[in-house]
């Protein structure tokens, strides 16, 4: 047998190197937070503008802050594996309250800011978290009025949820609503003088790499998001790998306009940032022109954002005026690399990887060195600790190299499991996780990712389930049915493009259905365009089943069709 025979009936399997060959410190949250903090005590870890003041706390500031929270979860009576749900925007609190819920044994739940009643009320429930640190004005939702809504009893001190039975305790970043049951963020922190230090730190002690570490939400394949529990070891080292993977030196002030809820910015903004000893610039709301304003005052040297806020960026009005001379950690092929300040250093983003929350990022990549010439075109090799594997969708039996078929990976970020959900049917019968994604393995042991075996669509960086769009516009009167795809869009990587058949008689708007779905729906999951059929346009069978594959082309020669149109 030649060379490229042998080759061609290998396993489509990957094998990453062993962990051990990886440097990583502790793998608990708190131990990280710890470790970081004996090293880099005295820099300044973050930077926050509020109300016309300045926060800025060092790496010590943070820790303490961080123990601070951990103590009044514990004198709430909070401890190993209690929830804690954290509903803020990217400021100083999120990353007191993440890591001040590990030090105190809990699992933190970060929720997205983005979530509209009806998306929050779900989350609540299904999170089942016993307590609930919120901010409470974020944009132009106020969180306390969306809660007490929700669960009436709230507005009464002495009343527990009956909607909510799990949950015991709110604390409000801001104004409080008087003779509520919601309490203010110093009232919470106050707690904390019942607890001694030394009881917080001897719990964060008995916190192990295999615990849970954080719940987090995604939209994927159902019609409702996804909680993933994700362990401490599988967070932690993702913390620590994702400097080596940017290849950032202790230089780093970053700023990033994306929530810490996602585990991207997560592990790759606030994850390499901490483990290099730099600092976050937050930004609570994406404003062009205040971001631009912070990345020149505060010296941003790795700004870290998605290409539709690139493109809001570069409208901004004061664009031209910044000065990024600063910048030092920005891909060539990133739009702000052509603001005329800006003198790019030869630094390359790791974007050619794969992964997912589910993995809590990337299971395979590249070198932050690697030449783009080896990187153009795939995916990655398997990172440490990671098999990944090609099996037929059907039958789950293995394929062999070069045959394209649904990826599978394990590993040691690999999620501990779905809320919920049986670990038979989140995992093969071998532990691996199927990601419900195509792709395929090449010679070099490299994964090429094809996109969706299912019809999720990736918008501004954020994964939506159509199943989800659908079923809030189903429920509009004078909707049939409805399906969504994502269409190839410059800016977003993929707008939402929602197909919707009337029912008889029904005369809709795209302005109705777009403002009905905005009361159900967080902005980044509603429709960008409507395309109102006739059934016959689908030839749907009785189920209404059509491939998404077969209506993404549709949706795109009607909106070529209505573009030609004068």
């Amino acid at each position: 047998m030649d060379e490229t025979n042998q080759s061609a009936s290998r396993p489509a399997i990957l094998y990453g190197p062993p962990l051990e060959e990886e440097h990583h410190g502790p793998l608990t949250l708190p131990a990280y937070l710890r470790a970081v903090t004996e090293l880099y005590a005295s820099r300044e870890a973050l930077v926050f503008r509020e109300d016309g003041r300045t926060i800025r706390w060092t790496y010590a500031d943070l820790w303490e802050r961080a123990v601070q929270v951990a103590r009044a979860l514990l004198a709430r009576d909070c401890g190993k594996d209690s929830r804690i749900g954290i509903l803020m925007t990217n400021r100083p609190e999120w990353l007191a309250a993440v890591f001040g819920a590990s030090i105190a044994g809990c699992v933190a739940v970060p929720l997205s800011t983005f979530s509209t009643e009806p998306e929050l009320d779900y989350l609540l429930k299904v999170s089942a978290v016993s307590v609930l640190l919120a901010e409470r004005y974020v944009a132009r939702k106020d969180f306390a009025a969306m809660l007490t809504a929700l669960e009436p009893g709230l507005r009464s001190t002495s009343t527990r949820s009956l909607r909510y039975p799990h949950l015991r305790y709110l604390a409000l970043i801001g104004d409080v609503p008087v003779g509520s049951a919601l309490s203010s963020w110093s009232e919470f922190l106050s707690r904390a003088e019942s607890i001694s230090p030394e009881l917080a730190l001897r719990t964060a002690d008995t916190v192990k790499p295999t615990d849970s570490g954080a719940i987090l939400f995604s939209s994927g394949s159902t019609a409702t998001p996804k909680g993933i529990i994700n362990s401490q070891r599988g967070i932690a080292i993702h913390l620590w790998r994702w400097r080596r993977l940017s290849a950032l030196y202790d230089d780093v002030r970053c700023w990033t306009p994306n929530g810490f809820f996602w585990s991207g910015n997560f592990a790759c903004a606030l994850g390499a940032t901490l483990t290099a000893g730099g600092c976050l610039l937050l930004q609570s709301i994406f404003d062009p022109e205040e971001a631009l304003d912070l990345m020149t005052r505060e010296r941003v040297t790795f700004p870290y954002a998605w290409p539709h806020q690139w493109k809001q960026i570069m409208e901004a009005s004061n664009w031209a005026s910044s000065d990024l001379s600063s910048v030092r950690y920005l891909d060539p092929d990133q739009p702000l690399s052509s603001h005329p300040t800006i003198r790019l250093r030869g630094w390359r983003e790791p974007s050619f990887s794969y992964g997912s929350t589910e993995t809590f990022t990337i299971t395979t990549g590249y070198p932050a060195d690697a030449p783009r010439e080896v990187m153009q075109g795939a995916h990655g090799y398997a990172l440490g600790g990671n098999t990944i594997k090609i099996v037929d969708p059907l039958s789950g039996e293995l394929l062999k190299r070069a045959e394209r078929g649904e990826i599978a990976v394990k590993g040691p970020t690999l999620m501990i499991g779905y809320l919920g959900v049986p670990p038979e049917v989140a995992f093969d019968a071998s532990g691996f996780y199927r990601t419900g994604d195509a792709g395929w393995i090449d010679e070099q042991d490299r994964l090429h990712f094809e996109g969706r075996l299912s019809s999720v669509i990736k918008t501004g960086g954020a994964n939506v389930s159509p199943l989800e769009v659908d079923a809030v516009l189903e429920s509009f009167a004078g909707v049939k049915f409805a399906r969504c795809v994502g269409i190839p869009d410059d800016a977003l990587g993929e707008r939402i493009v929602a197909c919707v058949v009337p029912a008889e008689y029904a005369k809709l708007l795209p302005e109705q259905l777009r403002a009905f779905a905005a009361t159900k729906l967080a902005s980044y999951k509603l429709p960008r365009q409507f395309l109102f059929l006739a059934e016959s346009d689908l030839q749907l069978t009785g189920s209404a089943k059509i491939k998404p594959a077969e209506l993404r082309a549709l949706a795109l020669r009607k909106l070529a069709e209505a573009a030609a149109t004068p």
